[in-house]
């Protein structure tokens, strides 16, 4: 079905790979229209209920495939546009989403895939991950979100930093200033994260979409509007049939069985 992405669901947790190991997971045009075609199927799949980004071979994503380098100087290709049309309905999808996604880092994030990981709700990055803003390298800006969630996950300062450096920073610097949520040995990456993203599948997953959003939504608005926003998605989860479970099991004193709605 799928050609540089595979696409594998079990136990309620969808596992995204990106897959052209040969170089180095770099994002091209099909990719993204498959990453694209991918995340909707799994927006409307009720089996899926946690998603799993990772990268096949030893990089998670280099960024844009510069072999197309070419069409960019040449003046055929419009970078404008390209963001506009290849990249940003991605990034909007992947934040709109109510079901979470954890980026599993596996190796080189760089440019658009260290946006990529950045778009993603949690992050765990193998302990041979690294990170690098890299646009500037190459003359360009941040892009895919980089400029929205890098000052929001490592603060302002630090962000300014990576940004105009371009610096490759190790999966510890990563943990340490906030940019990923835990680093795990890289033998076992795979295992922790699907054991993560199998404790959120089994969760109120309908009341955890709408946490996302609320959390959201939260570092972008005023206390009042928080507020009101809050009580307006509490009702929501209050009719769901996983909040009358969650109820009915903590008063039978048995595990809950949570459906998803």
């Amino acid at each position: 079905m799928y050609e540089t992405i595979l696409y594998h669901l079990e136990e309620g947790v969808l596992t995204i790979s990106l897959n052209r190991p040969d170089v180095m997971n770099a994002y091209n045009e099909q990719m993204g229209q498959e990453l694209y075609a991918a995340f909707k199927q799994a927006e409307t799949d009720d089996q899926v209920r946690v998603i799993v980004l990772t990268g096949t071979g030893r990089a998670f994503c280099s960024g844009q495939d510069l072999n197309m380098g070419g069409s960019m100087l040449n003046g055929t290709a419009n970078l404008t546009n390209d963001v506009r049309d290849r990249y940003n309905p991605l990034i909007t999808l992947m934040q709109m989403m109510r079901k979470p996604i954890i980026a599993s880092v596996n190796g080189v994030a760089a440019g658009a895939g260290a946006s990529f990981a950045m778009a993603c709700d949690l992050r765990i990055a193998s302990d041979k991950s690294k990170f690098t803003i890299a646009f500037c390298k190459i003359g360009l800006v941040p892009d895919s979100g980089a400029s929205y969630f890098l000052p929001r996950l490592v603060g302002m300062s630090k962000a300014m930093e990576l940004a105009l450096t371009g610096d490759v920073i190790d999966a510890a610097e990563a943990e340490r200033i906030g940019l990923v949520n835990r680093v795990v040995p890289s033998e076992r990456l795979a295992e922790e994260t699907i054991a993560f993203a199998k404790k959120l599948a089994v969760g109120p997953t309908y009341a955890l979409g709408l946490t996302k959003r609320s959390i959201y939504q939260g570092a972008e608005n005023d206390l009042i509007t928080v507020l009101e926003t809050e009580a307006q998605y509490q009702g929501m989860a209050g009719r769901s049939y996983d909040f009358k479970e969650g109820v009915t099991s903590f008063l039978e004193k048995r595990p809950s069985q949570f459906k998803g709605k």
